[in-house]
């Protein structure tokens, strides 16, 4: 096996320090794969058409699948053991709420929380021993993992998960660009029929760390005193993700238009 593979290297909490998130979340190679990959999954989850739905972004990171989230009209509740991930994205001013969690401990949340779940590229963290004490064991932090998630999601929800498994035999899976050496993704598809567990409600393991500026249902909308600050930094993240007709930047960018009577 590899040890090129990050999870193989140290603890995400210490593989992702301050000088590593940045680096990671500026590369734009890495802004445009994160992209594909979240709206694959977005894809996957199937959703219902033209509806807004609260989603959970398991291993969230510096916010750049949620960027994705929020371009698709709908909310995101965002988990992440690394703190310095989670500071970038507080200095973009993402607009998911943020909670700092290991998620091989489980969730917290309330029941039927989520009406889906994304996570991209983070279960195999999980599948590593850090420490001998029985709860670092990965069968132990996958089964906390799965179980609290499911009594996350409301009825009929899915939860899909990119991750990089360690061979090709792992069923259960579906597998996109299957004949690529590079750009084969496997995304774990689960679907649930809803939990009333009591797992969900404890939430002394996790650690809040931003309140969300958005109500549940409602599309987010651009903040009023700083529109044109906004419009130009979405405009400059289409163009790194390489979309094609972002109108170019002028003096007029953002004005406000008159009224007509």
């Amino acid at each position: 096996m590899s040890t090129s593979r990050p999870e193989l290297k140290a603890p995400p909490e210490i593989y992702y320090d301050d000088t590593v998130a940045q680096k990671y979340t500026t590369n734009t190679r890495n802004q445009q794969i994160q992209a594909k990959m979240t709206e694959r999954a977005l894809e996957l989850l199937n959703l219902p058409p033209g509806k807004s739905a609260m989603l959970l972004d398991i291993g969230c990171g510096s916010g750049l699948s949620g960027e994705i989230l929020d371009e698709a009209g709908h909310v995101w509740v965002g988990v992440d053991i690394s703190p310095s991930m989670l500071e970038v994205a507080l200095e973009r001013e993402v607009e998911g709420d943020l909670f700092l969690q290991d998620i091989g401990q489980g969730f917290g949340f309330r029941p039927g929380s989520f009406d889906g779940a994304i996570s991209i590229s983070v279960l195999q963290w999980l599948c590593n021993a850090e420490t001998s004490s029985p709860t670092s064991s990965p069968p132990f932090r996958l089964n906390r993992f799965f179980t609290t998630l499911h009594a996350s999601l409301s009825r009929s929800a899915r939860a899909v998960l990119q991750f990089y498994p360690n061979s090709d035999d792992q069923g259960g899976l579906v597998v996109d660009y299957p004949n690529s050496r590079k750009a084969k993704k496997f995304f774990l598809c689960l679907f649930t029929g809803g939990s009333s567990s009591s797992e969900g409600e404890d939430e002394d393991n996790i650690e809040r760390v931003q309140q969300g500026r958005g109500e549940r249902g409602k599309k987010r909308k651009p903040p009023k005193e700083a529109t044109k600050d906004w419009i130009l930094r979405k405009k400059e993240l289409y163009r790194q993700r390489g979309k094609e007709g972002v109108p170019r930047d002028s003096k007029f960018t953002g004005r406000k238009r008159k009224t007509v009577f």
